[in-house]
Parts: structure tokens; sequence; C-alpha cells
């Protein structure tokens, strides 16, 4: 048996929001109704990240932000249950993240309020490592990045990482705010980092490339290791010794909500313990349908 001394800690840095999740029974009918089974749910990228990494038997502390409302009250308390050491500050005044989830099949749409997610800050992150020195990786969701208020937490938190010597991962996190932020500055911004996590869409828009594999390739001339989630499809690995292919398993479908967050903690769990790039993917694969079967961003069960 694995004991809490010989298990790496990981540090995640990121939002904590509430899930409104509503599983459409068909297309959105814009400016109309459309049935939906609806459902109040914890998530933030971060958050469930390490959610998932404390299931998967990681030591985890997670930094983050959250309104002193009842919201940010039982976000930290179900985090807690979960396992995850919160390093999560409340702030008077600003409400907990919400994120409105709309999900139809493989799809799902996203509304954001950031919330106290934008208080986050660089003596944040500084506190919870100094607190933290059996720290071994720091895994960063760039959503911190792409808002002007939070990004100086952000990069505080990769530039403090390198400084203690840990080693680094960022999840490109969505899309759009990629676009909006620029390629070029956030490349810039996580230059250096160990690994960069990205969908297919995150990638494209990285890259310039819409096949995963010169997407992959691409990113590695920015950080050591790429990663190119492509969903059911499975994955690819990217280092400058060449690529590594994941198949996916078929499960069925549920909520995707969550699945690549589910992902990076299986990922991670076995990469920072030490495996190779085959045997991260498959962590990483097994976890992610783990989260496409059950509804929410979050594990269904207490550890595994």
């Amino acid at each position: 048996m694995t004991t809490a001394a010989a298990r790496p800690r990981i540090a995640v840095v990121g939002d904590v929001v509430t899930d409104v999740v509503a599983i459409l029974a068909g297309p959105l009918a814009e400016g109309s109704d459309t049935r939906a089974d609806v459902r109040f749910t914890a998530g933030g990228q971060a958050a469930n990240t390490a959610a998932w990494l404390a299931w998967a038997g990681s030591l985890v502390t997670l930094v983050g932000a959250v309104g002193d409302d009842e919201p940010g009250r039982a976000r930290v308390a179900e985090l807690s249950g979960q396992g995850v050491d919160c390093a999560v500050r409340r702030h008077v005044g600003t409400p907990t993240g919400t994120v409105i989830v709309l999900v139809h099949g493989d799809d799902r749409t996203m509304v954001t309020q950031r919330g106290a997610n934008l208080r986050l800050d660089a003596d944040d992150v500084h506190a919870a490592l100094s607190a933290a020195p059996d720290a071994r990786h720091l895994h960063l969701s760039a959503y911190t990045l792409l808002d002007v208020a939070s990004r100086a937490a952000g990069l505080a938190a990769l530039a403090v990482a390198r400084d203690r010597g840990l080693t680094t991962s960022v999840d490109a996190a969505s899309a759009q705010p990629l676009r909006q932020a620029g390629a070029a500055a956030f490349l810039e911004w996580v230059r250096g980092a160990d690994l960069l996590l990205a969908n297919a869409d995150e990638a494209a828009v990285l890259a310039g490339e819409r096949d995963a594999e010169s997407a992959a390739r691409a990113l590695t001339a920015v950080t050591r290791n790429a990663v190119v989630k492509q969903g059911g499809a499975g994955a690819v690995w990217a280092d400058r010794a060449g690529l590594t292919r994941f198949a996916a398993r078929r499960v069925p479908v549920v909520d995707p909500t969550g699945a690549g967050d589910a992902f990076a903690a299986g990922l991670l769990t076995a990469w920072v313990a030490g495996a190779e790039p085959r045997a991260a993917l498959q962590w990483g694969g097994d976890l992610g349908a783990v989260a496409v079967s059950t509804v929410g961003a979050r594990p269904a069960t207490a550890g595994r």
C-alpha cells in the first residue's frame, strides 16, 4: 500500500464555482423553451481537478477564492470533505462564482460569472505554497491567466513553482477566452511550463493547427510536453522525443461536464508519480470515463 508520505502533493490554482447544469431534452430552442433536467452542483476547473486528484489518491492543495456567502462556504466544505486541503480565501462583498452549463449530448455551452475568482492574487499563491513545503507539482487553470484581474496570481503561481523546483502544468481552459487574449500572449505566459493540456479547439487556437498531432508537436516549442484531448477519440501526448497516442474506450455519456478536469487529474496523478506518457494517458482516460458517466463535474463517490 502507498503511504501518504510517499504520495506527491499537487498544488492546484484557479476557480471555485457553483455549476447550474441543465441537461437539455433536445437542441436549445433559442428565444423559446427547452425542457431540461436542472441541477445545482459544485464546479470550477481547478476545484474539479483538485477533487478528482484527491479521489485518485493524490495529496492536493487548492488555492482559490470564494465569496463570504453560503455558496462559498458550501463549496469549501464539499472540497474539504473530499480530501482537498483548501487554501481558499473568502471575500466579503463579492459573490462566489457561478457557471450555467447547457448540456446536449456531447456538447456543452457555459455562461460564466467568475465572481470572487477574480479576487485571487499573488499573495494567496505565495502563502499557500509556503504552507505546503511537500508540494512537488503545481497545476494552473488558465482561467486565472485569461482575466486581467487574476492574471498576476496565475503568473506568480508559475514563477513561484519554478523557483521552488516544482514541475508545472497548465490547462488551457477554453477556446473563446484564448482567442480574446490572443494565442501569442498566452503562449508567452506559459512558456517553459512542463506540460500544457488543451482540447482540440483550444489547441487549434494556440497552434493554428486543426490536426491534433500537428498541434501537439507545435506546442512543444513552448512547453516541454503537450497533450491534446480529443474526447471520445482519445488524446495525443507530444514531447521533443515524439508522439504517444491514446485511444479512449467508449462509454455512454450522461454529462461531459468536468470530464477534461477528471482526465487532467488522472494523468497528473500518474505522471507526477513517475509514470511514462502512455500510462499517464491511460489513467486520464479512466477518470474521464468515470466523469462522463455521472451528472456533474465531481466524483460521485468517496475515493478510489
